[in-house]
């Protein structure tokens, strides 16, 4: 799940950083509410955390903005500002959550997974055949076996999981998983592809990671 972090505070941006990628998120941070908006517009995220206080642009115009094009991306405003009206005023301005400054991760984590949760994930599992992905304690599952996936590899098979049959080019990947702003060569895309291949035939799977020449990958039924 890739997440665009808007935060000015460098310290607390990096902190937050950190605990995504923990917890398995691809992250983009930006430092001003002009990037932020550029960056929401023109990517292709899963949700956005915004701080009200930033430079060139509050949080709240951003907000604004983002809603008037049209775009429905999962919004939290996390924000030091902990009065009633600012509450109100960024829930009424179109965001989907509103947390204040401190907080605790694991409420943070907590609420963005509520915010995203689709209408018919009912559980933390994605399941297609035989295999299971927990989302909780990542762990990609099988009747008789089970492994831990790691940070990439957790995002990528969720990918799949969540877009089953949906053909992704190399590209796509990297952009999805990696991010703009990564120095990893594209045929690093390839090598976790490799990686989950091998946990599957592992696991007994009857699903695959199938390539389709000149496309991409997508994940499929062996026997299709």
């Amino acid at each position: 799940m890739r997440v665009l972090l808007a935060e000015d505070e460098k310290a607390l941006s990096k902190a937050l950083v950190k605990i995504f990628e923990k917890n398995n998120y691809s992250v983009d941070a930006v430092f001003n509410g002009e990037d932020a908006l550029e960056y929401i517009l023109s990517g292709d995220y899963d949700a956005a955390v915004l701080d009200i206080m930033m430079p060139k642009m509050d949080g709240i115009t951003v907000l604004k903005s983002v809603r008037a094009s049209g775009n429905r991306l999962p919004i939290l405003i996390l924000t030091a500002k902990s009065g009633i009206d600012d509450k109100v005023l960024g829930l009424d301005s179109g965001a989907n959550d509103y947390l204040t400054k401190p907080f605790d991760t694991r409420e943070l984590l907590a609420r963005i997974r509520c915010m995203t949760r689709g209408k018919e994930e009912t559980d933390t599992k994605l399941r297609m055949g035989n295999i299971s992905l927990d989302r909780v304690t990542f762990e990609l599952a099988s009747p008789t076996d089970s492994f831990r996936l790691a940070n990439k590899e957790f995002q990528m098979m969720e990918m799949f999981l969540l877009n089953q049959h949906q053909i992704f080019s190399s590209e796509r990947i990297m952009e999805k998983i990696w991010g703009y702003d990564s120095e990893a060569e594209i045929n690093v895309v390839w090598v976790y592809i490799s990686y989950l291949r091998k946990k599957l035939t592992a696991l007994g799977a009857d699903i695959q990671i199938k390539v389709s020449r000149g496309a991409g990958y997508s994940l499929e039924y062996a026997n299709d």
